[in-house]
């Protein structure tokens, strides 16, 4: 069932909040055991929130999200409960306070039903890095979920939340949604404040949905969204009605295809699916224009250098004493933070925080983070060069559809090569949705995106809203 109708079936009582909060998490119980899409279930918490919920639907004033079971990415802060990053560093961590977006919904009394897996400190794009074991994928249990947003993708995919919070930093609540066959939401950056996210790469993070379509995200956005005092990276721009153009003509828009993102590199399969929904487009009297974003080549590159410069300063705080982990070992004070970072943190966080310092070193800062913060700028110029000549753009997700669990994950440079559909969308600080084209011989989902220009999500949600409905019509006719 969409939000919409959860909404409607709540408060017109076909089903209680605590009837509703069951269900999920008796499915929870089933299901999450080969999954393992959660790392801390709320069983008596949901609960708890449902009975709440179901008294404000009573008492006649059940906002938006009153007795919605949604799932939560667990680096987002949620008072009295833990929030581990899916790391031994942050194993045992209660937060003493809700992230804002956790505040907002809880205003409405929503459920939340536990927090979700991950790859560690949202560095990864396989959520396979967790200490907690690894996400699979509910398509196939032998391939991955994507990353790092997988385990909340899974919980959407398997029908274990009706939606979740996620976050995106180069494609981490996208790509895994595109892998899991469900539609993942980044909004502009600064459209949603990130006060009790916890940080990756500051200037690129952005707190995302995913859910069972578009208009669920844009569901979803409409209580998350707006400036707050507590992020001083925050928007005062962001206008709110995200779902207030589906249902409109989109007949006149024009789509831009970056030629980049269909060159080599990018499957057969998935290549063929997108630019069949290109065509699909068309047909309802769509423009599809031919552009160019020249800096994709470099993306990667700069992405991961600025990305890991943001993560080694702002991981630095866990050194065992101030925060995290505190290792056993150590005969002094520099020995016990060693120690405790060696012991705390995995093998790809300890990887990007050593390039980070490596890049921001004297003498390798004007040669590596410098030129990444000039291609920065490059990629945002080109993107507003297109958006000068079109309304909406659309790639593939990913290269690939999702891959067998530990086909790539020991190879560093192939899994960051595999986000070059996703990065550039950060680097600008510009909104994007994914949702599913197609699949592929094996049945796995291939995932498209619309990138929109920036604070224009009810463009790219009305657009991938059309697709979706025409779409799932179309498969229902095959079935």
């Amino acid at each position: 069932m969409s939000l919409k109708d959860l909404r409607a079936a709540l408060d017109s009582k076909q089903i209680s909040a605590v009837e509703l909060a069951q269900k999920y998490l008796d499915k929870i119980d089933t299901d999450d055991k080969k999954i393992n899409s959660y790392i801390t279930v709320c069983r008596e918490g949901a609960l708890n929130d449902a009975k709440a919920a179901q008294e404000l639907i009573d008492s006649g004033n059940s906002g938006a999200f009153t007795g919605i079971p949604i799932s939560v990415k667990d680096n987002i802060c949620t008072l009295g409960v833990k929030t581990t990053c899916a790391s031994k560093m942050l194993e045992n961590f209660v937060p003493i306070y809700d992230a804002t977006v956790i505040e907002k919904l809880k205003k409405d009394k929503f459920v939340m039903l536990g927090k979700t897996n991950m790859d560690e400190f949202a560095m990864g794009g396989s959520s396979q890095t967790s200490y907690f074991g690894g996400v699979k994928n509910p398509y196939d249990t032998d391939r991955v979920t994507g990353g790092s947003s997988g385990g909340a993708a899974a919980s959407v995919a398997a029908g274990l939340c009706a939606a979740a919070l996620g976050s995106d930093t180069g494609g981490s609540v996208r790509q895994p949604a595109a892998f899991c066959g469900v539609t993942g939401l980044k909004p502009t950056y600064g459209a949603v404040s990130r006060w009790g996210l916890i940080a990756f790469a500051s200037s690129l993070d952005q707190i995302g949905i995913i859910a069972n379509s578009a208009f669920d995200t844009g569901y979803v956005l409409n209580g998350i969204y707006g400036y707050d005092c507590n992020d001083a990276t925050s928007s005062k721009k962001s206008e709110g009605g995200y779902t207030s153009l589906v249902g409109s003509d989109i007949s006149k828009l024009k789509i831009g295809l970056p030629k980049e993102f269909f060159g080599d590199g990018i499957a057969d399969d998935v290549k063929e699916a997108v630019l069949n929904a290109a065509e699909y487009y068309k047909s309802l009297g769509c423009q599809l224009v031919e552009c160019s974003l020249p800096s994709l080549e470099y993306a990667v590159s700069a992405y991961y250098l600025i990305s890991s410069a943001e993560a080694a300063s702002n991981l630095s705080r866990f050194d065992g004493i101030k925060y995290g982990y505190r290792s056993g070992l150590g005969e002094d004070f520099n020995d016990l933070i060693k120690n405790s970072r060696r012991e705390g943190f995995g093998d790809e966080v300890k990887r990007r925080i050593m390039l980070g310092n490596y890049a921001l070193c004297s003498g390798y800062y004007d040669a590596y983070y410098k030129n990444a913060t000039r291609i920065r700028t490059q990629i945002r110029q080109e993107y507003a060069d297109i958006f000068e000549k079109c309304d909406v753009i659309l790639t593939p997700t990913a290269p690939t559809t999702a891959y067998k669990i530990g086909q790539q994950e020991n190879d560093p440079v192939k899994m960051y090569l595999a986000d070059i559909c996703t990065v550039t969308v950060n680097i600008a600080g510009l909104p994007a949705i994914s949702t599913t084209c197609g699949y592929d011989k094996n049945n796995m989902p291939i995932g498209m995106s619309l990138i929109g220009k920036a604070f224009d999500e009810k463009t790219i949600i009305a657009v991938c809203d059309r697709f979706e409905h025409d779409f799932a019509r179309k498969e229902a006719d095959l079935k």
